[in-house]
C-alpha cells in the first residue's frame, strides 16, 4: 500500500475536523508518492477521485494553465516558442538539458522500471545568462506551458500566506502538467541567520516539503541569481542543478548571429571578442538589436562590424554604471 502513516494520519485528521483542502492536498501527495514507487493504477484513480470530489466544491483547484481566481495572483501562463536550437548553451550545459528532455519523454519506459525522470531542477548563474530561456525552452519542446511563480511577489502580497499560497500551485501542479518556474528562488531559498529565521524557516521547510513529495508529471524549476546564498539543505532537494556563466566570445558571436540572422553579413566577430567581456546573453541581444536598427535607419540592409562594435561598447558602459 503506498502512503506512510504521516499521510494516513493527516487524512483521518482532516477529515475529522472537516477541513476539505487539507484532506484533498494529502491526498495527492499520497497519490505522488504512489507513482513514484510504481503504483500508477493507484495514482491515477486517487487524482482522479480528488478532481471529481472537488468537482462540486466552490474550493476546487482551477486548471493553471488559464489561472484564474487567486491562482491568477500567483502566476503568470505562458506558451513559449523558443526551440532548443536557438539556446546557446556551452556542451556540458546542452546536455544536461538534452538529458531532462530525453527522461521527461521516456518517463513511461522509467517509470515501469521504478525511476522517477529528472524533475526537479534548480538553475544558478548570473542574470541574463539563459536561465529563463531555458525555462521556455523546456516547455516548447515538451508542449507545455510555462507556469511562472515570482516568489519575491508572493512573499511581500501574502504576508503570512506564503506557505499556503505555494500549497496551491503544487497542488495545480498535481493536476495540470506544466513547467513551473519559481523566479528570484533567493527570495525564498536564501540562507536565514538573521532575525526572520522562524517564519522564514517555516515557509522554506514548507517548499521542501511540497518540492520532495511532487510528482514527476510537471517540472519544477527553482531560477536564482545567488547560488551563494542559498540555504544548504536545498541542493539535495533538487534531481539537477544546472549552473550558468556569462558567455565566452565565441557563445556570444553565437548569440548575436542567432538574434541578426541574415543581416549580419559580412561581420568579423573575431574583432569583437574584446567587446563582449563582461557582457550577458541578454545584453548581448540587446546590443544585437541596437545595431540592426541603427543600420535600418541609416538605410543599410545588413550590419557591420562597426555598428556592432559601437552598440557593444555602449552596452559595456551601461552595464558597467
Amino acid at each position: 500500500m503506498a502512503g506512510s502513516g504521516e499521510h494516513f494520519k493527516a487524512l483521518v485528521r482532516s477529515h475529522a475536523s472537516g477541513n476539505d483542502e487539507a484532506f484533498y492536498s494529502v491526498a495527492l501527495q499520497v497519490a505522488a508518492q504512489a507513482a513514484r514507487r510504481g503504483h500508477h493504477n493507484l495514482a491515477t484513480d486517487l487524482k482522479t477521485a480528488v478532481e471529481s470530489s472537488r468537482a462540486g466544491s466552490p474550493a476546487k483547484v482551477t486548471s493553471i494553465a488559464q489561472p484564474r481566481g487567486e491562482l491568477s495572483e500567483l502566476v503568470v501562463a505562458s506558451h513559449p516558442t523558443v526551440s532548443l536550437k536557438e539556446l546557446v548553451a556551452p556542451g556540458h550545459l546542452g546536455e544536461q538539458i538534452k538529458r531532462v528532455l530525453t527522461e521527461q519523454r521516456q518517463s513511461k519506459r522509467l517509470l515501469d522500471h521504478g525511476f522517477e525522470p529528472v524533475h526537479r531542477l534548480l538553475l544558478e548563474g548570473p542574470p541574463g545568462t539563459g536561465k529563463t530561456m531555458t525555462a521556455s525552452v523546456l516547455a516548447h519542446e515538451l508542449s507545455l506551458p510555462l507556469l511562472t511563480i515570482r516568489l519575491d511577489s508572493i512573499m511581500s502580497k501574502f504576508m503570512g500566506e506564503t506557505a499556503s499560497k505555494i500549497r496551491q500551485v503544487f497542488e495545480a501542479a498535481e493536476i495540470q502538467r506544466g513547467i513551473y518556474l519559481f523566479d528570484e528562488f533567493d527570495a525564498l531559498g536564501g540562507d536565514r541567520t538573521g532575525n526572520d529565521v522562524g517564519e522564514a524557516r517555516r515557509i522554506l521547510n514548507s517548499f521542501l516539503v511540497f518540492l520532495e513529495n511532487s510528482s514527476s508529471e510537471s517540472i519544477i524549476v527553482a531560477a536564482t541569481n545567488h547560488r551563494s546564498i542559498l540555504d544548504k539543505a536545498l541542493f539535495r532537494r533538487f534531481d539537477m542543478v544546472l549552473d550558468y556563466d556569462l558567455p565566452d566570445p565565441k557563445q556570444a558571436a553565437a548569440v548575436m548571429r542567432g538574434r541578426l540572422g541574415s543581416i549580419a553579413k559580412g561581420v568579423r566577430w573575431s574583432a569583437l571578442s574584446e567587446f563582449v567581456d563582461g557582457l550577458s546573453h541578454a545584453d548581448l541581444v540587446r546590443a544585437a538589436e541596437d545595431a540592426a536598427k541603427t543600420a535600418i535607419l541609416t538605410g543599410n540592409s545588413s550590419v557591420g562590424t562597426d555598428e556592432l562594435r559601437s552598440a557593444l561598447q555602449s552596452r559595456r558602459t551601461a552595464s558597467i554604471g
